[in-house]
């Protein structure tokens, strides 16, 4: 095993995007942004003290971007002091029955762009475009979303598809980390681990996103069960948390966004689950509801707290 390369005082914990659409009140795109309107949102980030950054494609797909635009955009970052450490993909499922091949070239380019821009990780998932039901509640994980077909021929499509990807991005340096989320081929500890493992690659790994399934109204394995069996694999790692109450009695299941200290998953507990097997790669905070911006800060100040103190072992 390695020595790790960071401590908490360097770790690469990036701030997501996901309160900023892509899509702007005046219809135009914010891949259409001036640089100076670029400027502005990014002031956010910096604001709320983060150096690293995820521009997460919900946001702005650095991927679609000209060569001349994507080169603005980083000289913009790093003049504003942040690091584009790692592209996060979003509803853009490889096996997406309409867009998947559409969407397995888009995954080509992205990796290229991480390459391009010194991001060493990109994540992928396999969860689909938010439902029409989903996106008329508060939160959209209380109604069921798309789910991946149970058939064994389209899972091993997914099989090949990140293993594609996967010996892309190897070429060019860059780890792959697919990210938990239910109902998906990754929708639990065990189908996550055996899907990895299918894959066959050391630079293809599990994005442990234990929020994506705590956070569901229905009976879920034990955080640190899943945590147990995932830790071995885990690579770039979006990291949120959420308040669970569970009532027997009725089968009633309540749950809500929580700041990543308070919330049920033990994050303490859970990283030195993942430190123990060799984790080496960055975070990524997220918070859904309020300023999410300024709860994924004060999650990071947590993690600063929590991390190792010194590199090494």
């Amino acid at each position: 095993m390695a020595p790790r390369k960071w401590n908490r005082d360097n770790w690469p914990i990036a701030a997501a995007m996901i309160q900023y659409p892509n899509l702007l009140p005046d219809g135009r795109s914010v891949q259409d942004q001036s640089v100076e309107e670029w400027a502005a949102t990014l002031a956010d980030v910096v604001d709320a003290g983060f150096t690293e950054l995820d521009p997460t494609d919900s946001w702005i797909r650095l991927a679609d971007l000209s060569a001349e635009r994507l080169d603005q955009f980083v000289k913009l970052s790093r003049s504003l002091g942040l690091n584009i450490t790692a592209i996060s993909t979003s509803r853009r499922s490889l096996i997406d029955p309409e867009h998947g091949a559409e969407y397995l070239a888009y995954g080509h380019r992205v990796i290229e762009a991480a390459a391009a821009v010194g991001a060493g990780s990109v994540s992928f998932g396999f969860f689909g475009p938010l439902t029409e039901a989903q996106k008329k509640v508060l939160w959209f994980w209380t109604v069921d979303g798309v789910k991946n077909p149970d058939d064994a021929g389209t899972w091993q499509l997914a099989v090949s598809r990140v293993r594609e990807l996967g010996r892309h991005a190897e070429e060019l340096g860059v780890e792959v980390s697919l990210e938990m989320y239910e109902d998906t081929y990754l929708g639990t500890a065990d189908s996550s681990v055996r899907f990895v493992e299918e894959v066959g690659l050391a630079n293809v790994g599990i994005n442990a996103d234990l929020g994506n399934l705590i956070r569901l109204h229905r009976p879920v394995e034990h955080w640190q069960e899943m945590m147990a069996k995932v830790a071995p694999f885990a690579k770039y790692w979006h990291v949120k948390n959420y308040n669970r109450t569970e009532d027997p009695a009725s089968g009633v299941i309540i749950t809500h966004p929580a700041p990543l200290e308070f919330g049920l998953i033990n994050y303490r507990a859970a990283i030195r689950m993942a430190l123990a097997h060799g984790f080496d790669s960055p975070f990524l905070c997220e918070h859904y509801g309020g300023d999410g911006l300024s709860v994924s800060a004060a999650n990071r100040d947590y993690l600063r707290r929590i991390l190792p103190r010194q590199e090494g072992h």
